[in-house]
């Protein structure tokens, strides 16, 4: 927005203070100046602008403890949002109001609360999003402003507790620029007693921007998300590993994505009659008609957030439905465009196979409802995402199968559909712990095509057809993102705080947790993640719950302990490799032995002679003899060099007899000598030959041969995966 144009929205003395804060709040995406932490006029502070990975194991009765299945609902409910919006199509604009009853769950009363203003980050270039993107360089989605007339915002036309005016201003938790409106603190008539509940009614009004990340229109496609003033969240102590009750209500960054309450959403859309809508939850009996216009009622308890959509443009929706056991009877719909007709039967096909993937693998699904959208033609930067029981998937014009663009349109689905569970039911927080939903997730879709024995294909139609159908192992080729030289970032780092971008957080997640899979035993690993899912689904677990339920499930907790201190609170390379290989026979040596207690002399020359006969004779005795043996011992040697962290390893030498020797390097030394006496010669070592750790550098230093050996050249498809990973760099934005 031009300095004129943002002057007239903002007093001057914010714009001041913007102006001097952007150029030293922001480099690469970390914050350079000490930033407080605020408190708020009750004495309940915030979570820190710098929280990430949790150490301490929350509380057992964390979030109302274990839910059992007995309770009246799915989650221990907080909010309650009923929402009436009208949708103008050609403004692009929605007039809301809201009634939002909120309980106060803490041991102390409150007057202040918090709420997230998400689409104020798309009403100018000066909002902590853009300001970010700018600095770091990291685009989300695209790298585009919004052109003139196109940004978008929310706007709170009245707040009022018990009849009474809230009063209200924006606050930046995270020392963002003050032109930054994503976060509003508002100051209550009245307190909240501990346990009671309070009602605001809310009147607001959205100007969609322009599609550039998640949620907007283009043309008459409406993607409508984070949408509504949306309460922040109240932690209490033992929860998330905070030690006194905060508030939780970070500012809309751009890479991060959400966290909030569970509750229930009672919501009527409000469009003209042409218009076919989607939306999170269950329809409740047929659109209302009155003046040309048509409301839609959704209802849907236990989730989170809501989100919908609204086009003249989609054709008659795909439906089906999917059962499996202890899940309800899921009515799934595929909302598509004209132009992508053939999306919507793979789109359809990978949501019903992901639905059994993971009630198998984790646990039921508990919804009775899953709309998937595809997105029209020059919209795809609303492709992609996650919201309960409604998601974007991508769009391609040619999704023939067996190529990438096939596999990307599964993947995606898979991708978004499993956020169902991580973002949706787990319902971490993505602002701090991204690890939590995008890494867990991305590593349990990389399992679920591994399990089905699906490859990532690098090909075309056209290449197909000349013969030239490149295909990789999932996690192999996921590895390739994990940025594995020279990592800056934990894993369990937050998403705003990255060096090198949220991308890490899916890929190296993903990568470590298969290397631990490796290492525990592929049925361990997945009783640990559906134990997992029991403990914390409506609850919001931490990465120290995650970490906990794997060590004790699997039984290794030095293990897993190591793993998460190596790699997910710190951040170390895993470069482990065979510095030298060598098998050389054991000659007679010149020099003094005894013989019949008598000192002789051995020369050269008789060592030389002595060599020749023993030789001789034993080629006459042994005239097949394989290749690699003869007279004399040979003394194999193998040293490893260690150029990262110490991972537990295993090197496997073969010999020219068919025999092999086995042994483990569990130490912590830099490097390693092991040798053998045998009477043939090695003719190939292999360090880590079952590939359990995808982490290390590079695969190719891995193996060696005496001998020019074709086979091996099988080690280039693990770093030539690379290659793939650019294909599907943008799987990181999803």
């Amino acid at each position: 927005m031009p300095l004129n144009r943002l002057m007239k929205v903002l007093p001057a003395a914010a714009m001041l203070a913007a102006l001097a804060m952007q150029s030293t709040l922001f480099a690469q995406g970390a914050l350079v100046v000490a930033v407080p932490t605020p408190t708020t006029d009750t004495g309940i502070p915030l979570a820190p602008a710098n929280a990430a990975a949790v150490r301490t194991p929350s509380a057992p009765g964390a979030w109302g403890g274990e839910r059992t299945g007995n309770e009246a609902t799915l989650s221990d409910r907080v909010v309650d949002y009923q929402i009436e919006a009208t949708l103008d199509p050609d403004k692009h604009t929605i007039d809301g109001k809201q009634k939002l009853t909120w309980r106060n769950r803490s041991s102390q009363p409150v007057r202040v609360v918090y709420m997230h203003l998400y689409l104020n980050a798309f009403q100018n270039a000066n909002s902590t999003f853009f300001t970010e993107q700018r600095n770091t360089g990291n685009a989300v989605r695209s790298d585009a402003l919004a052109k003139d007339g196109e940004w978008g915002y929310i706007e709170l036309r009245s707040v009022q507790q018990n009849g009474a005016a809230v009063n209200w201003s924006f606050v930046q938790p995270d020392g963002g620029p003050a032109t930054d409106q994503t976060v509003v603190k508002l100051e209550l008539p009245e307190y909240v007693e501990p346990g009671a509940s309070t009602t605001l009614d809310i009147r607001f009004f959205d100007k969609l921007p322009r599609v550039l990340a998640r949620t907007g229109y283009f043309g008459s496609f409406h993607l409508v998300a984070q949408w509504f003033p949306k309460m922040a969240v109240l932690e209490l102590p033992g929860e998330r590993g905070a030690t006194q009750t905060r508030w939780n209500a970070h500012e809309f960054h751009a890479e991060s994505e959400f966290y909030a309450d569970f509750g229930n959403y009672d919501v009527k859309l409000t469009v003209p009659k042409a218009y076919k809508v989607g939306a999170t939850g269950e329809p409740q009996g047929s659109p209302v008609e009155k003046d040309g216009m048509l409301t839609h009622h959704f209802v849907q308890g236990d989730v989170h957030d809501f989100a919908w959509t609204a086009d003249k443009r989609t054709a008659e929706p795909l439906v089906d439905t999917w059962t499996g056991p202890g899940s309800p009877k899921v009515t799934v719909t595929v909302l598509f465009p004209p132009e992508y007709r053939h999306n919507a039967a793979p789109a359809m096909k990978a949501a019903k196979d992901s639905l059994s993937y993971f009630s198998n693998t984790l646990g039921p699904y508990p919804y009775k409802t899953l709309t998937v959208v595809i997105p029209p033609h020059n919209a795809r930067e609303a492709a992609g995402m996650e919201y309960p029981t409604f998601f974007t998937a991508d769009s391609y014009e040619d999704v023939t199968p067996g190529t990438f663009n096939a596999m990307d349109l599964d993947f995606v689905t898979i991708h978004e559909f499993g956020h169902g569970y991580f973002y949706g039911i787990l319902a971490s927080n993505e602002f701090e712990e991204p690890m939590l939903d995008e890494g867990l997730n991305e590593y349990w879709n990389q399992r679920m095509l591994r399990d089905g024995g699906r490859k990532i294909d690098a090909t075309t139609a056209l290449l197909k057809r000349i013969g030239f159908a490149p295909a990789f192992d999932v996690f192999h080729a996921e590895r390739a993102g994990a940025v594995l030289e020279n990592p800056a970032d934990p894993v369990g780092e937050n998403a705003y705080g990255r060096l090198q971008g949220i991308g890490p957080a899916y890929s190296r997640t993903a990568t470590v947790m298969r290397d631990l899979e490796a290492q525990v035993g592929k049925e361990a690993m997945e009783r640990a993640f559906k134990e997992y899912y029991r403990r914390w689904k409506f609850r919001h677990p931490s990465v120290a719950d995650l970490r906990e339920t794997l060590a004790d499930v699997t039984g290794q907790r030095q293990l897993v302990e190591t793993v998460f201190a190596q790699q997910v609170y710190a951040v170390n390379k895993v470069d482990d490799r065979i510095s030298s290989f060598s098998s050389e026979e054991q000659l007679p040596q010149p020099g003094y032995i005894i013989d019949k207690g008598k000192r002789v002399e051995l020369t050269a020359a008789k060592t030389s002679e002595q060599e020749d006969e023993i030789r001789e004779k034993w080629d006459k005795a042994h005239p097949d003899a394989r290749e690699g043996t003869g007279p004399f011992p040979f003394r194999t040697e193998v040293i490893l060099r260690r150029r990262g962290v110490a991972v537990p390893q295993r090197l496997v030498v073969k010999f020219a007899d068919g025999s092999k020797e086995t042994v483990q390097w569990n130490g912590e030394e830099r490097w390693k000598r092991f040798e053998w006496i045998k009477p043939v010669k090695a003719v190939s070592a292999e360090l880590d030959p079952e590939r359990k750790h995808l982490l290390d550098t590079s695969k190719l230093d891995d193996s060696r041969t005496l001998k020019a050996d074709s086979r091996a050249t099988r080690r280039w498809t693990f770093d030539f995966a690379a290659f793939v990973q650019t294909l599907i760099a943008l799987i990181a934005t999803v």
